[in-house]
């Protein structure tokens, strides 16, 4: 049994906290949108019904959180320990920015465009994170695989619309 220590705690809950920060933030952008400009667009046969999102979206956040976790673990001071930590923000960063590109401003096309950077970027990722722990690795591969399947969507309704 491996016990943490108390940074180690902290860590972990600044890692998912801060994760979860970042979808409170596209939810923030994306509720107005549900009942509105979204409610009224063409959308693929396959959509997941909405309330899917919020659960799939959360636990996705808490198993990027803890992935993040596992690379900030060893300290920050670590040169490419904060690169992967960057790498992975990026990530984020894109991540809050598709939403409000896709719900804020109602703009499949360049969210699709958009998706393609982010998509690219979670590969970046896993690749710099590869060095440092396979267990965040594999903790990202739901995340990859439902951005994926984001991106496929968002493809169709920009075709639908």
């Amino acid at each position: 049994m491996v016990l943490m220590k108390a940074k180690d705690i902290e860590k972990l809950f600044i890692a998912i906290v801060g994760t979860e920060a970042a979808g409170l933030i596209g939810a923030f952008y994306t509720m107005p949108a549900i009942s509105g400009w979204y409610a009224h667009i063409v959308k693929p046969a396959f959509m997941p019904p909405p309330w899917v999102f919020g659960p799939v979206w959360t636990t996705l956040y808490l198993l990027m959180g803890i992935s993040l976790f596992l690379i900030w673990r060893p300290g920050y001071r670590h040169k490419k320990v904060r690169h992967a930590i960057w790498i992975y923000l990026l990530q984020l960063v894109l991540n809050v920015l598709w939403t409000i590109i896709f719900f804020a401003w109602f703009n499949p096309t360049a969210a699709l465009a958009e998706i393609v950077l982010l998509w690219g970027m979670i590969i970046a990722t896993m690749v710099v994170f590869w060095h440092h722990s396979r267990s965040a690795v594999w903790l990202l591969v739901p995340y990859l695989a439902w951005v994926t399947f984001a991106m496929f969507l968002n493809y169709q309704i920009v075709l639908l619309n």
